[in-house]
């Protein structure tokens, strides 16, 4: 009846949008345009009264936007904040049919809260509709300012996380692909050691606070045992193949 079609109200939308590992000049064209279009800009901060990371490159890829800050604490439980976010915030807002953008570094569906976030969103509203914006990874920023290719004809990457430790990077180095590590800052000295004892060390770099000030990049066998901070990178080039031998000229005699 067309009393209750009007009365259906209109899914709200959250989109998480990837804006980059930090330089503002990386954060894509449909970024800036769903952030623009967004009736809400979420992005996550330590404190009610500080300007997070996220929120920084906003301000500077699209000035003027208004960012609502979710106060996020890593060493209360995750899960329960994704889910007071979503009740809370997130939730009422998509029920009046808002576009909401959570802006997240890097990729929102690569090692992000925006997944958490989403899982906690769905759960509550299965109406909405939720959708991702691709963003630049900070392996691929650092690989691009170090001129080192990762990939090539049919080799292979794997991306790894060193949070609890280098077992997965351990694991990883089976291989003869290239490898990426991701919050590995504490474990940094863990993940040198991996790469040493492995034959891997050599051409393997870390990359800290990439498109932020302090930013520096250093070969991971110079690094001076200090750990590193949460928001570093470590690319590890692949194996070089080997040299096959010469192929005997047609006709030449084999040595005895």
């Amino acid at each position: 009846m067309p009393g209750n079609c009007s009365a259906r109200r209109r899914p709200g939308r959250l989109v998480g949008v990837g804006i980059g590992p930090g330089d503002p000049e990386l954060v894509t064209v449909k970024a800036q345009r769903v952030i623009r279009e967004s009736d809400r800009v979420v992005a996550p901060s330590t404190a009610l009264d500080a300007v997070g990371k996220a929120e920084a490159i906003v301000r500077e890829a699209v000035p003027g936007t208004p960012v609502d800050r979710f106060c996020f604490d890593m060493t209360h439980d995750p899960e329960a904040r994704y889910i007071e976010l979503a009740t809370t915030t997130l939730v009422p807002w998509l029920q009046q049919g808002l576009q909401v953008a959570f802006v997240t570094i890097g990729d929102p569906n690569i090692y992000s809260t925006f997944s958490s976030v989403a899982r906690a969103v769905r759960s509550l509203d299965p109406e909405a509709t939720i959708e991702t914006v691709p963003g630049i990874m900070a392996f691929q920023a650092l690989a691009a300012s170090t001129s080192t290719v990762l990939v090539d004809g049919t080799g292979s990457l794997s991306l790894v996380t060193a949070l609890d430790g280098v077992a997965h990077l351990r694991k990883a180095l089976d291989e003869d692909g290239a490898v990426v590590v991701y919050k590995g800052g504490r474990h940094i000295n863990e993940v040198r050691s991996c790469l040493e004892s492995t034959g891997r060390l050599e051409g393997a770099l870390c990359g800290e606070l990439l498109g932020w000030p302090g930013e520096q990049i250093l070969a991971v066998s110079d690094l001076d045992g200090r750990p590193a901070s949460y928001l570093s990178t470590v690319i590890v080039p692949p194996t070089p193949a080997p040299t096959p031998a010469p192929t005997p000229a047609f006709g030449a005699k084999k040595e005895q």
